[in-house]
Parts: C-alpha cells; structure tokens; sequence
C-alpha cells in the first residue's frame, strides 16, 4: 500500500470496508465438498456432477418466473425491440455470449440482441470485476442505445448484489420509462429499484466457495438458452425444430442448411446443395422455391408478404 494518500486506490482508502456479502447464498460454504483437497480426482469430479444436478431442480423452481418473463418480453421483441442483456464477470460474459450466437443461428438482425459487460468488450478476456463496483458503470452504454418501450433489458448478477447491474435497472428506466427491465440471480435477493420482474434460481453454495463460474454460470446460461431460443422460435424463427433462417455462410452451415432443405423436400443431398445455391444461400427461401414451385423473387416475396413465417407460406 503507498504512503501517499493521493496515490491510494479506492480499495485502499482509509476507512474503506467493502459490502459484507456472507449472506449471499453462493457465497456460502457447501457443506458436502468441505473435503475437496483431499478428495481424488474420481471425487472431485462426482462431487461436481451431483452439484450439477441440484442446480437443475433449482433451476425447475424459477422456471414459472422465467416463463413469465419470456411472455412479458415476447410482444415487444415481436414489434422489433432489442433484447439487452447486462452483466458483470462471468455473468456478463455469457450474456455476450448468447448475444453473439444469435444471429448466425437465427439471422437475426444485428443489435436485435444486444449484450453488455462491466469494464467493455476488453473485460471478456482480461478481469474487469473493479468496473462492477460502479452503479452508474452502464449510464454510457444504456444512453446509446437509445431504449425503446419495445425493449427488454435484463441484468445478471449471480448472487444478486452486483453494483453495476442492480444500478442499471434504475438507469434503464430514467432512460425509458416504459422498456421492460428484470433481473436474473442464482442467490434471494430484494428486487433493485427500477426491476419490473426478479427471477431467482437458487443454485445454492457452490463445489468451491464463491465460485459463481460453477452452477450459477451453468444456470445463467441455460436460462439465457431459454429466453433467446424461445423469443426466436415465437417470432417465426424456426419451422418444426429446425433452424429454417440460416444462411449457408461457411462448410459447416452449408451442410447443415443443405440437410435441412432435405428434410422439408426430399431433395437428395445434390438436389438440396443446388437448389439452395439458386435460393442464394437462405433455408427458407430454397424451401418454399421447391414446395411451391416457384422463382427465387417469388419465394423472397411471399416469405415478406408472410413476416418471414415459413409456416405461414408452405402449411395449409
């Protein structure tokens, strides 16, 4: 610590005393893996796997809330609102995460799922968890976006204490009052001022102490698989169980475009990989050419005539 009081950092200032977090659920100790230094690497491994499976029965408890939630989003993300997710540390990078994945998988247009991190896009590679401490950290970012009424900003913060994102509730609704704001935790927590909706999914204390990475990262991701997945899927995203909006844009997404024209034509693998050429590349486009015989001008206008709806083009 420097002697010169100007030099000193926040964390080092006199009388400086951070927030006493012992209360925070996954920040308690788990009484079954007190023992984990000892254990082999068998142990260790079960003991993970057991947590695991705990964290998926509280995950069914929140699941009421997230449903919730996802119908509470689902009209404005419908009239072209933005999905906005907001986070600090890990929490933040799996909401980067599940905003980059988006639209390769679904086509989705760009911004329409937006993910935000304390610290910036520097912090999904280097600790940024100093940026967290900060209520107003995400007035910047927020204020850019220009929120609509059509938009859902929804924070994450594991054990429901985080400055930054409990801040950014307040924020969102001095920026539109309107938009709809919710927060995800993994510990009980007191809805921030600003918070429309609270879901908490009680993960409980993790295999290592305070390691929120564990089962509130794995509970964070699947209820951000759950709420992006299933806003896509209401909105005309996907036909059956298939990823009808994607676009041949590399080998991997070729093939898996090709055998999705495949299996809503009967095409062979030829047939498929050809007529998707015709179709420039697009799922839906190369389907709706086939089952209606159609041009690839006609296919392109009826799928907008139809909200780009596949069902709505080809089902009788």
């Amino acid at each position: 610590m420097t002697d010169d009081p100007a030099q000193r950092t926040p964390r080092e200032a006199p009388g400086s005393i951070p927030p006493d977090r012992a209360h925070v659920l996954a920040e308690q100790r788990n009484e079954r893996t007190r023992s984990l230094h000892t254990m082999s690497v068998d142990e260790i491994a079960r003991a993970i796997h057991d947590e695991d499976r705990r964290m998926l029965d509280a995950f069914e408890l929140a699941l009421p809330e997230l449903t919730a939630l996802i119908e509470a989003a689902e009209p404005g993300f419908a009239a072209g609102g933005r999905l906005i997710y907001l986070g600090a540390g890990t929490s933040g990078r799996l909401g980067v995460l599940d905003a980059s994945e988006a639209p390769p998988t679904f086509q989705v247009e760009p911004g329409r799922i937006v993910g935000i991190i304390a610290g910036g896009d520097a912090a999904l590679r280097r600790s940024s968890e100093h940026k967290e401490d900060e209520p107003e950290g995400a007035l910047p970012e927020l204020q850019a976006l220009a929120l609509t009424p059509s938009d859902t900003v929804i924070g994450l913060a594991a054990g429901g204490t985080t400055p930054f994102v409990r801040g950014a509730m307040a924020i969102a609704k001095r920026v539109c009052p309107n938009c709809l704001t919710a927060m995800l935790s993994c510990s009980p927590t007191e809805k921030p001022p600003g918070c429309d909706r609270l879901v908490v999914i009680p993960t409980g204390p993790e295999v290592l102490t305070g390691s929120t990475r564990m089962k509130a990262g794995t509970a964070t991701k699947l209820a951000l698989n759950m709420i992006s997945t299933t806003l896509m899927v209401r909105s005309g995203r996907v036909y059956q169980n298939l990823m009808v909006d994607l676009r041949a844009s590399n080998d991997k997404l070729r093939d898996r475009a090709a055998r999705i024209v495949a299996e809503l034509t009967g095409l062979d693998r030829p047939g498929s990989l050809e007529l998707l050429d015709l179709a420039g590349g697009g799922v839906k486009a190369a389907v709706v050419m086939h089952r209606l015989g159609v041009d690839r001008a006609d296919a392109e206008k009826r799928l907008s005539a139809a909200g780009g709806r596949l069902d709505r083009v080809i089902d009788p």
